[in-house]
């Protein structure tokens, strides 16, 4: 496992780390759970990455007890967690980065995770509600106070993150130090161009999610949905319709012949092209058996063979290089 900084900070994370969306508390019991924490943990993975809307917090409350049982050094691993959905309806309580919502979610994410502080603490979504100033103000408190380490953003617009940055710097806060994008082969559009001048100008880190495009870049969708797939999952009904259509079916099944000739799986290859990227800091994996996650950490080995005429190949295939 190689290790880099988070964006400007001193901080180092794995490469590869791993998530809890979709699995934890839903899919996945703590036995699993922590079999798979431990696979993870035992090849270098450093960083594990939560939220408080995973499973309605559920994901939290298995991740926490997975942590309590295993009992690793407090200073050996890195925990994210998200706040913006909230987990209760209602005014202030959902759909919110204001101030009062964020001192009351970052409280109930420590008792589920039964830590003192998580590492990172994201704000899930933007909030065209809240003045950036309270949140970058609220971030900042919480970081005082002593919960939560370093802040950052996720899929918030380049303009969004640099007023957060003025903002901070105007005031002396601390600012926000990564986000944390959708990046995979077919979807590539904010990361190589929208925060181009994000990346080189203010050092800014990015963790991505969904490298395999909920799976579609394994191949597991190349003749049709399995049962047991994500996309046949109750509440995933939208990932039929918009992400695995014929047209992008046909570009992973094309992309087949070119990771027979590397000698890997089509996710080891997907996660190895991320990774390609040094604007990324870690490709954050999700499994919900062991077997896949020991397949998925494999693509460290598949990075050296992208050679430029092995990413000219695949650009060929894909057609959506940003301009």
């Amino acid at each position: 496992m190689k290790y880099r900084h988070l964006g400007m900070a001193g901080i180092q994370v794995s490469e590869l780390s791993f998530g809890a969306w979709v699995t934890f508390g839903s899919q996945i019991g703590e036995e699993t759970a922590a079999a798979l924490m431990r696979t993870a943990y035992d090849a270098g993975v450093n960083f594990f990455d939560n939220a408080e809307a995973y499973a309605s917090g559920n994901a939290e409350t298995v991740m926490g007890n997975v942590l309590k049982r295993i009992g690793w050094r407090r200073e050996a691993y890195l925990i994210s967690t998200k706040f913006y959905w909230g987990l209760n309806e209602g005014v202030n309580q959902k759909n919110t980065l204001n101030r009062k919502y964020l001192t009351h979610a970052i409280d109930g994410s420590l008792k589920r995770l039964q830590l003192d502080y998580v590492d990172l603490i994201f704000c899930h979504r933007p909030d065209p509600e809240t003045p950036i100033e309270e949140t970058v103000w609220a971030m900042h408190n919480i970081i005082e106070a002593g919960k939560a380490v370093y802040w950052g953003t996720s899929e918030w617009s380049a303009y969004e993150i640099v007023s957060a940055l003025h903002i901070a710097e105007k005031h002396h806060l601390h600012k926000p130090i990564s986000e944390q994008s959708h990046y995979n082969l077919f979807t590539r559009e904010r990361i190589e161009k929208e925060y181009a001048r994000l990346f080189r100008e203010h050092r800014y880190g990015d963790v991505i999610w969904s490298p395999l495009a909920s799976g579609l870049l394994s191949g597991k969708y190349n003749d049709g949905i399995p049962a047991d797939s994500r996309a046949a999952q109750p509440g995933y009904e939208w990932l039929q319709k918009s992400g695995i259509t014929p047209a992008r079916v046909d570009k992973v099944k094309q992309l087949v012949p070119i990771a027979n000739d590397l000698g890997c799986t089509l996710a080891q290859l997907a996660i190895a092209w991320c990774l390609k990227n040094q604007n990324v800091s870690s490709v954050i994996l999700g499994a919900s058996r062991v077997e896949q996650l020991q397949e998925n950490l494999h693509a460290l080995e598949v990075g050296p063979k992208l050679t430029p005429d092995v990413v000219e190949r695949i650009e060929q295939i894909m057609g959506n290089k940003p301009q």
